[in-house]
């Protein structure tokens, strides 16, 4: 008797040490600090990006100084989510725009919130899900995140008019949430689909992560994935851009740049070769990962252009 509960009492360290062990490995994976999605000045720090600075700074002035209405929903998983509503004229086809893992909207949207209003559209800001000032515990990579697109595209029908003509915008992780919106059955009012550096699946982009920090992948990936469902409620192989993309029935206009060091270029190339429906592809030059705008902000500015005139049928505001 006395060995038996010896052994209940090592069994039970061995599973608190290996939920605590799992706890930490989600915290690291999905958690978001909250301050930092709050602060749009927060810049990265790398050498890549320190060129951008004066130019991210002075954008992100100028959005800041655009007045608009705040905007708050509650999804259909119960959380109240936040964003920012730009208007340039009454009924103009309407850009929902989606930040990126762990970043700021006004920050990932300096430069592209104004080329929306430019392009003739109303805009509408979204803090992710357990970013900014939305609610929620944890970012899914794209999992939770696009049923929470499917809202804003509710709210937006309902509130703007049923005839309302809508152009989902994303940036990284927001890339792959709008892209893996398509293999839903999305209303009319959704005319295309503007991907800037997504990842082809959260499965892809994690392992990737592990190998740049020379971890296990054999190892380390399975403890991401259970602790996603353990902790988060959530599968990250139950859905991937990729494979939304063969349901897609909308225009998609995929952006990446080809010195994206951290979403390898390819995956967007893969996404644009699985996608079904009317498909354009920018490639920036030199350009690191999420800043395509910012390298070549004549060739990118152009390609969005035509394609919100091709598929929502409006004048540039020039």
């Amino acid at each position: 008797m006395k060995y038996f509960g010896v052994a209940i009492s090592v069994l039970a360290f061995c599973l608190i040490f290996v939920f605590a062990v799992l706890y930490a490995i989600y915290r690291a994976a999905f958690s978001v600090p909250r301050k930092k999605t709050l602060d749009p000045y927060d810049f990265p720090k790398s050498e890549k990006y320190k060129k951008y600075g004066k130019q991210m700074k002075n954008l992100v002035d100028g959005v800041i100084g655009i007045p608009y209405e705040e905007i708050y929903i509650t999804s259909r998983t119960g959380l109240k989510l936040y964003g920012r509503y730009y208007e340039t004229k009454k009924g103009a086809p309407l850009q929902i725009l989606f930040h990126g893992y762990r970043s700021n909207a006004i920050r990932d949207f300096c430069g592209g919130l104004q080329l929306a209003l430019k392009s003739g559209c109303n805009a509408l800001l979204i803090d992710e899900r357990a970013h900014g000032k939305s609610e929620g515990k944890c970012l899914s990579f794209g999992i939770f995140e696009r049923s929470d697109c499917l809202d804003w595209i509710d709210y937006s029908v309902k509130h703007f008019g049923k005839d309302i003509k809508i152009i989902l915008v994303g940036i990284s992780m927001g890339a792959a949430t709008v892209l893996m919106t398509t293999e839903f059955s999305l209303p009319a009012n959704v005319v295309g689909v503007i991907a800037d550096c997504s990842y082809s699946s959260p499965e892809g982009i994690i392992r990737k992560v592990i190998n740049d920090m020379h971890l296990p992948e054999k190892i380390v990936y399975p403890l991401i994935r259970l602790s996603g469902k353990i902790f988060g409620g959530f599968d990250i192989e139950s859905a991937s851009p990729e494979e939304a993309l063969h349901n897609s029935k909308v225009p998609v206009l995929f952006i990446h740049g080809d010195d994206d060091g951290f979403v390898p270029y390819d995956m967007s190339v893969s996404n644009y070769n699985a996608c079904a429906s009317e498909k354009y592809f920018l490639t920036v030059h030199n350009a690191e990962h999420g800043v395509s705008y910012l390298e070549d902000t004549e060739s990118y500015t152009k390609e969005v252009y035509n394609f919100v005139k091709k598929v929502a049928g409006v004048s540039v505001n020039t």
